[in-house]
């Protein structure tokens, strides 16, 4: 029998005064049995820092067509795709035809170092491709914001972001280090 995808329901208020969004998020999100909190967790920050009413979900790991999270406009088109992890640098050069904007959020400490230096060279002809990378503690620090139910409260400014869960007991800073910049 196969494994089911544990479900975890997000309540998220933003405020993001670098852009400036202001938004409440209701959101399901699907742990696929083989991801762990700190990829899931990654996930949501991602949907956090690029909140907008149409940005969705892909299918999750099982869907290899699909990113992490992505956003259409109103006629289909792929405005923005998000991966989260240490993607190919095939699958990236396939969104960077596909979609106006490409997101990575890489993590993983020195597996991540590694990847850049292997991929970064390549990656960088890519002019419509940004990559941001998490230290270990910063995403150790979201995984352990992970519960099946979660209210969390946003602020992003100055490339900071405040994460704060239910009562205020539990907060995690995180500041995603850009490893390029799009032209």
């Amino acid at each position: 029998m196969a494994l089911k995808s544990t479900i975890f329901k997000v309540s998220v208020s933003i405020a993001d005064m670098d852009r400036p969004y202001y938004g409440e998020h209701a959101l399901t999100l699907a742990r696929h049995p083989s991801e762990t909190d700190e990829r899931m967790m990654v996930r949501l920050l991602a949907f956090i820092m690029f909140a907008d009413p149409r940005l969705e979900f892909g299918r999750g790991l099982s869907a290899e067509d699909e990113p992490a999270l992505w956003q259409k406009d109103y006629s289909g088109v792929i405005e923005r795709w998000i991966e989260v992890g240490l993607p190919d640098e095939r699958t990236l050069k396939k969104a960077a035809g596909r979609a106006a904007e490409v997101i990575v959020l890489v993590y993983g400490g020195k597996a991540a170092d590694i990847w850049w230096g292997k991929e970064g060279r390549a990656l960088a002809r890519l002019a419509n491709l940004r990559v941001f990378a998490l230290d270990v503690e910063q995403s150790a620090a979201l995984a352990a914001l992970a519960a099946r139910g979660m209210q969390l409260q946003c602020t992003i400014q100055d490339g900071q972001i405040w994460l704060t869960a239910g009562d205020g007991a539990q907060t995690a800073l995180i500041e995603p280090r850009p490893l390029n910049w799009a032209q």
